[in-house]
């Protein structure tokens, strides 16, 4: 799908821009891209979300799990003459997974990772299998559907999050011992409400965590990548901060865990998107894709990979590596991405806006 570039505006849908999520950031990387190159439209479940005045039009979408989903939101991309959609949410991504060939067929140019990627990167613990079969060293992890699982580990501290989901760091743990483990399991309701989950090792110190983006075109072709060594400190970006009670020293003081709002120092670091470049194209990516680690001795090691957009994309968009624009540029626009292009190093920091929502928002569409 392929257009010339003085066809006019790309008319670009991104979907749930509400919330603070990647939506959010998609639309904000957007927004840096060069004046007059999109036509930015917005939908999100709220109707009273305050991004709705970053778009040129707005659109309240029913949730992603509705059965009139879809015919909403291709009704809407009709009416507006979408050319590109963008997914803000990752109930929305497996969406538009499960309905790429509807979306193809409307015409429409759909920036995702292939289907298959995105439902093991899904699953947390297949994910972490995957990677061990591809000799990559992870931490240790078990899957866990009963209580009387949990006698097996005794590899403390470890982080207990849902085996599937749990974006934003939503339900997520330490246990630095059996008892604490236990509570957990049952508070998360094992075997009941959870089914199941997974406990995964705790490794290496907040000083050397990354979140990762490696970005392919959907053809495969890899592009570029970037990493940005997270800054854990202040209730913004701290989801679970706990002292270190286990015999691990080598861990630091302090057990800390993403609250998934990230920020930090953003550049190269070669050797560490190196590895992950590595991953990336082992695991097949053909379109964005984000590794969240930590680097213990050097080593790379993931406890996470999201098949998508990240949520840093849009203070990567600031350092020049804008990957939702390069895509459609490379896509759509047929501009050769030249491999590795540089990018600059910053170390770039988030606080809270304050947004004016008026009690009746105006020029609303509904579908």
């Amino acid at each position: 799908m392929e257009r010339t570039s003085d066809a006019g505006p790309i008319h670009v849908l991104v979907t749930a821009i509400g919330g603070g999520g990647h939506g959010d950031q998609i639309l904000k990387a957007l927004r840096l891209a060069k004046p007059g190159r999109y036509r930015l439209f917005g939908a999100d479940q709220n109707p009273s979300c305050p991004q709705r005045s970053m778009v040129e039009r707005f659109v309240t979408l029913p949730a992603a799990h509705a059965p009139r989903y879809m015919d909403a939101l291709l009704t809407v991309c009709r009416n507006w003459g979408v050319q590109a959609l963008f997914h803000g949410c990752e109930p929305e991504l497996n969406v538009f997974a499960k309905h790429r060939s509807a979306i193809d067929a409307a015409g429409i140019f759909l920036p995702i990772n292939r289907t298959e990627l995105i439902e093991q990167c899904m699953d947390k613990a297949a994910t972490n299998q995957r990677l061990a079969e591809l000799g990559f060293p992870s931490p240790r992890f078990a899957r866990v559907s009963d209580i009387d699982e949990l006698v097996a580990i005794d590899w403390f501290p470890v982080v207990v999050k849902p085996a599937v989901g749990s974006g934003g760091s939503a339900n997520v743990f330490i246990a630095q011992n059996q008892r604490e483990l236990r509570a957990l399991a049952d508070y998360l309701g094992l075997g009941t409400l959870a089914g199941h989950f997974m406990v995964q090792e705790y490794v290496g110190t907040p000083e050397e965590e990354f979140t990762v983006g490696v970005l392919h075109g959907l053809d495969g072709e890899y592009i570029n990548s970037i990493a940005v060594r997270r800054h854990l400190k202040g209730g913004l970006n701290v989801r679970t901060a706990v002292v270190n009670r286990t015999a691990n020293a080598q861990l630091g003081p302090r057990l800390v865990i993403s609250s998934g709002i990230s920020h930090g120092d953003i550049g190269r670091f070669d050797s560490v998107t190196a590895q992950c470049r590595d991953i990336a194209t082992k695991l097949g990516s053909t379109g964005p894709l984000n590794v969240q680690c930590r680097v213990v001795d050097g080593v790379v090691k993931v406890f996470e990979i999201n098949p998508r957009f990240s949520g840093t994309t849009s203070i990567r968009a600031m350092v020049g590596f804008n990957e939702p624009d390069i895509l459609l540029r490379r896509h759509l626009l047929g501009e050769r991405i030249e491999v590795d292009f540089g990018y600059r190093e910053a170390t770039i920091l988030r606080g809270l806006t304050e947004y004016f929502v008026p009690d009746q928002p105006q020029d609303e569409v509904t579908a």
